[in-house]
């Protein structure tokens, strides 16, 4: 069987009914808000991302962890507050993911995080460098019930893998894909389904064929070719990609504008969200800095926040007048091209 097909069916096999009616009754609200203009939400988020850690060991540009330019706090992500937050929300949620900034693989629990979730039966997925799956680590990967692995490589030689990935060693994330691979196939585990994430840019779009070989030839199961966010895209940068497929601007005059249409509605919104290391929650991965806070989990509950006066305030700007939001204004909702 095909192995997207596998993993399709393993996300499938985590759906229950109670699932399923929340996200009936997500969907719903969604598709009411849009068509009345009137902001409704039924039901708990059906994804969240979880911060483990905002530490990291790369200085990627276009990205807060590697610049160490927060502007909020950095830190851990306490297991208390992160086991209190699944317990509330486990019997609806269906896809959890370990990652909005910082390297999830520095947290000292990452593996007991992962497990917790798991065993609840809720999906499992995390982003990462790939620099600390040493063999121990990727024989605990594959233990701890993690359902996708997404791994960051941007260019397949050393000299235009650096020139985004600052800091970073190549062969050591072809070392610790060859571990996961290697502890799938001893422990007969066909999870974590395992993905290349590429991110086009200009230095290394000249590769895209390479990692797409790299990844057959390695048995990952996937390749995603994902587009650059760049801050300053007004004004150009050297990053942006020449192939138009895999780029989210457009030359517009002197500068650059976003190709997709702007519009004043937004799925996220409805079915997911954003949890700090610190319990903050943030609409979604372009508060990169928290200016959105809509509720804080040391203080209250999630579905006190998730249904409270700011989150309904957010969604009914954002139904009215989406660019009154800043950070919508540079938003493609993560546009990827799988190959």
């Amino acid at each position: 069987m095909n192995r997207n097909w596998n993993d399709g069916l393993n996300l499938l096999s985590k759906v229950t009914p109670l699932r399923a009616l929340n996200a009936l009754q997500v969907l719903g609200s969604y598709f009411i808000s849009k068509l009345t203009g009137k902001a409704h939400h039924a039901g708990m988020p059906i994804a969240i991302s979880f911060e483990p850690t905002t530490s990291c060991n790369l200085r990627c540009p276009e990205c807060p962890s590697g610049l160490r330019s927060f502007t909020r706090p950095t830190g851990m992500m306490e297991s208390g507050l992160y086991k209190r937050t699944i317990d509330e929300l486990a019997d609806r949620l269906l896809y959890l993911i370990f990652y909005f900034q910082g390297e999830p693989y520095l947290h000292p629990d990452f593996f007991e995080l992962v497990n917790y979730a798991h065993k609840k039966g809720i999906y499992t997925a995390t982003s990462t460098n790939a620099h600390y799956l040493t063999d121990e680590k990727a024989r605990k990967t594959v233990e701890s019930g993690l359902d996708r692995l997404i791994i960051s490589i941007d260019g397949t030689t050393q000299d235009v893998y650096q020139q985004y990935r600052i800091g970073g060693n190549l062969e050591k994330v072809l070392e610790g894909t060859r571990n996961i691979l290697k502890w799938k196939k001893e422990l007969g585990s066909k999870t974590p389904h395992t993905i290349f994430q590429f991110l086009v840019v200009k230095p290394n779009e000249h590769q895209i064929e390479e990692v797409q070989r790299l990844a057959k030839e390695l048995g990952v199961d996937e390749v995603g070719l994902k587009t650059a966010q760049i801050y300053d895209y007004e004004n150009g940068s050297e990053l942006i990609p020449t192939i138009d497929r895999y780029s989210r601007y457009k030359k517009d005059g002197e500068g650059y504008a976003i190709k997709n249409e702007f519009v004043n509605h937004c799925w996220k919104m409805w079915h997911s969200c954003v949890i700090t290391w610190d319990g903050l929650v943030v609409p979604c991965c372009f508060d990169k800095d928290a200016h959105h806070r809509l509720g804080d989990m040391k203080k209250q509950t999630f579905k006190e926040l998730w249904s409270g006066a700011l989150y309904k305030e957010f969604r009914q700007t954002l139904i009215r007048s989406r660019s009154e939001i800043e950070m919508c204004k540079n938003c493609t909702e993560g546009t990827k091209v799988w190959a």
